[in-house]
């Protein structure tokens, strides 16, 4: 099969919003990918986090064959024997009261900006339509309208205004900036544990703790973002417990179903997801028996295959041997778990170079901020196959 075949018509017909390295998969399994002409690639991206299980996991798949002929979609206006089951484990897992499933990772977000804007005037007393959201620069919490509104990044802002009003940002990492910035009319502080998108941007330890400890005095509620750094991807089920916390509100996704099908969801108490009342959200998909058999099975494997404590382990095996590469190009080597960003120089002439240079060596990454490398493989990498993505990467890098 001739993947330029595959490439020219996606040319041809599709529009023109993504900028993919010119490789067609056609199969997956585990970390592995092949590609049209069956070249093989390990797989350093996961979907963005979509696959912490692994390419087509065989569990999740005899799941979602099952499910898909039995009952797949019967939308919210009756209810279906998944549903209560999946809400049940997801918070059980999670210690959380209540969850509101959606699809994508945006709709979860903007879930969370309905909810909390209406605790504040229903809860907290804030004046009607003055509700405030602090956020921080750098962000990727989404494309929606309202949420590309609160990006800095200009390529995701310029000609699509005019946006929505309500938030207030600030640096990224700064708990004294976060406190300066609250008011009276603050409800919420919508930030991620570690920026992905923005280039795997560690904050300060103990940052999330402090901020915590900010929304605590004065009432304003803590939403994490945890769609690309929950469900292991960081070595810990959900990142805030790297700093020993429960986020009032928390955002899931990518992951929660394995890569097999949109699900989202919206963690938190019965106080604040409880004000939304029948007819204020929803979803035809939200909550479907497929989106939730497939959910329940992706969280099974995820935790019963102790893919979590892999990702510490060889997660910490990866960075460190990233960090052995000496190359004056290399700026950074930073993260956490299985997501690392190893951040090059201006002078390295950007990292998206680099990506193509490590496709032809078998391996599939890609850059983010123009300058910083991702390396996030699935959650079931093996020290072996760690070792031979850098016996790959190294020379490149060199």
């Amino acid at each position: 099969m001739n993947p330029q075949y595959y490439m020219d018509l996606e040319d041809e017909f599709g529009a023109h919003i993504y900028n993919p390295l010119d490789v067609v998969l056609h199969r997956g399994e585990g970390v592995w990918v092949w590609d049209v002409e069956g070249n093989k690639y390990l797989d350093c991206l996961s979907a963005y986090s979509a696959v912490n299980q692994g390419h087509c996991h065989p569990e999740i798949v005899r799941t979602m064959i099952e499910q898909a002929q039995t009952l797949t979609l019967i939308s919210r206006a009756f209810r279906n024997d998944q549903l209560g089951l999946f809400c049940q484990e997801i918070c059980k897992l999670t210690n959380s009261h209540k969850v509101l499933i959606m699809n994508s990772g945006a709709e979860a977000v903007e879930t969370v900006i309905k909810a909390v804007r209406k605790w504040g005037y229903k809860v907290k007393g804030v004046p009607q339509d003055q509700a405030e959201i602090i956020v921080c620069e750098n962000n990727f919490h989404g494309r929606t309208i309202t949420i590309i509104g609160f990006s800095t990044n200009a390529n995701f802002r310029d000609g699509f205004g005019p946006f929505a009003p309500g938030f207030r940002i600030i640096p990224y990492g700064n708990a004294n900036a976060f406190e300066e910035a609250i008011t009276p009319n603050t409800v919420a502080f919508l930030v991620e544990p570690i920026q992905g998108e923005g280039g795997v941007i560690v904050p300060p330890a103990g940052y999330l703790k402090e901020v915590k400890a900010i929304c605590e005095k004065n009432n304003v509620l803590l939403i994490l973002d945890e769609i690309q750094t929950g469900l292991g991807r960081t070595g810990k089920l959900l990142a805030e417990e790297h700093d020993g916390i429960e986020a009032d509100l928390t955002l899931i996704g990518k992951a929660l179903s394995g890569g097999f099908y949109p699900v989202s969801a919206v963690l938190s108490s019965t106080e604040v997801l409880g004000v939304l009342r029948p007819g204020e959200h929803g979803s035809t998909f939200g909550g479907n028996p497929l989106a939730c058999a497939v959910a329940r099975k992706a969280i099974s494997v995820l935790i019963d295959e102790n893919m979590i404590e892999n990702s510490a382990v060889m997660g910490e095996y990866f960075r460190s041997g990233l960090s052995d590469i000496k190359n004056p190009y290399i700026k950074e080597v930073r993260g956490r778990g299985l997501l690392i960003g190893v951040e090059l120089v201006p002078e390295a002439k950007g990292a998206r170079r680099f990506c193509q240079k490590l496709l032809t060596q078998g391996l599939l990454c890609k850059e983010t901020h123009e300058n910083t490398i991702r390396f996030a493989p699935p959650l079931v990498i093996t020290k072996e196959e760690i070792d031979w993505a850098l016996e790959r990467i190294e020379p490149v890098l060199r």
